[in-house]
């Protein structure tokens, strides 16, 4: 499972379907992605008495890793999100990472390809492997122009405008090149309906049966179409992936609420403009009154360059009914900054330099919901924080 977002909630929702068919899972379900996390989940799970029996092993693995693990394993499926803008002094643009994950999947001609059809660089890869497409076969916005700010606007093979049929978020969708013919590749796996968002979930079609993602957010259904994807090529029945969904629980920093003394937190990784207009896209569906809190970090793990900050649409939050805006993390300050201009009201805002400051101000809230917004290391060291606090029992 490789990417650039939604691998752990996917590597969690597959991982979940399998143990609820009764079949024996590992996986590295806290995103411990790289070579040597990889190496210490089948470390730890190997056991000699049982090394004769059938098992499953669902693995996240970064996108400039997977050149590493195919060296030594050949999976049965390899599967990959989406692409988008993520850490660029690490990766550089998407064009960059397709090459790094090419690099890998070479090395695997045996693996079947499981794919996001919706994703324009996914499509016509040129690989002997056999390749299997999911995607939406719905318009989730009514625009069919692309957005500026987009990711991958270009045909990868004549290098002209993407046209699209409609788009569901960033430059996924329905596409095709009125030049060249290129086109989206035919789709095994379908979301034929979204029928309800909510913030509390997705009730949606995908190939004739009604299923409910127990999580929200049009980026989630994604993740469930590929952990669906996944499960049909490995022959689950529709009946274990139903049950699985709808009870799936948020994973590790991932839409991962929690309890602070009778405020329903909830924590949401974000790591680049995709996925932040994602998630704002989802807590928009709020009616409610309800507290934001920004921790934003420049880390290694995060990408020091922060500028990507400027392309989320923050101005949607401006929408909703605000008690309290919290702002936190080592850049705080380019995160108030950005916050101020895209329309948030200032009067609001609470600048917290210690997370005891962000916690202490989020007990005084009135309202009952907040949502944290948190790059990779600031949500790994405010979990730490929180544990060491009492509100969360397992740290990993």
């Amino acid at each position: 499972m490789t990417g650039t977002n939604g691998k752990t909630t996917t590597t969690s929702m597959l991982h979940t379907m399998l143990k609820d068919s009764g079949k024996k899972v590992i996986s590295n379900g806290t995103g411990a992605n790289m070579y040597p996390g990889i190496t210490a989940c089948f470390v730890d799970n190997f056991r000699f008495s049982k090394s004769g029996e059938e098992r499953y092993a669902v693995i996240e693995v970064d996108e400039a890793n997977v050149k590493f693990i195919t060296e030594m394993i050949t999976p049965e499926i390899i599967t990959v999100t989406n692409l988008f803008r993520d850490q660029l002094d690490r990766y550089g643009e998407v064009y960059t990472t397709l090459k790094k994950i090419l690099e890998g999947l070479e090395k695997a001609p045996g693996s079947k390809l499981v794919l996001n059809g919706d994703e324009s660089l996914l499509g016509d890869l040129g690989l002997p492997n056999e390749s299997v497409y999911f995607g939406f076969s719905t318009a989730v916005e009514q625009s069919t122009k692309i957005d500026v700010n987009a990711d991958a606007k270009f045909c990868k093979k004549c290098k002209s405008p993407y046209k699209y049929y409609y788009l569901t978020y960033n430059h996924l969708g329905n596409f095709y090149c009125d030049v060249c013919g290129y086109e989206r590749p035919d789709l095994r796996y379908s979301l034929d309906k979204v029928v309800e968002l909510t913030p509390d979930g997705s009730l949606v079609e995908i190939n004739g049966n009604q299923y409910y993602i127990n999580i929200p957010g049009t980026y989630n259904i994604y993740n469930a179409l590929c952990a669906f994807s996944i499960a049909k090529e490995l022959g689950l029945g529709n009946e274990a992936i139903f049950d699985s969904l709808k009870s799936q629980k948020s994973s590790f920093g991932r839409q991962e609420i929690i309890d602070i003394d009778g405020k329903l937190m909830k924590i949401i990784l974000v790591k680049n403009p995709a996925g932040y207009d994602q998630a704002i896209s989802t807590v928009s569906l709020e009616k409610e009154r309800i507290n934001l809190a920004a921790l934003l970090n420049d880390n290694y793990a995060d990408g020091r360059d922060v500028s990507w900050i400027w392309d989320v649409k923050f101005e949607k939050l401006s929408e909703l009914d605000l008690e309290k805006v919290f702002v936190s993390g080592i850049r705080l300050y380019d995160m108030a900054l950005r916050l101020k201009l895209a329309g948030l009201p200032v009067e609001k805002f609470m600048i917290t330099e210690s997370y005891e400051e962000l916690l202490n101000g989020i007990r005084q809230t009135e309202s009952e919901k907040v949502y944290v917004f948190a790059t990779y290391t600031a949500m790994l060291s405010f979990r730490k924080f929180l544990h060491s606090k009492g509100y969360i029992k397992e740290l990993w």
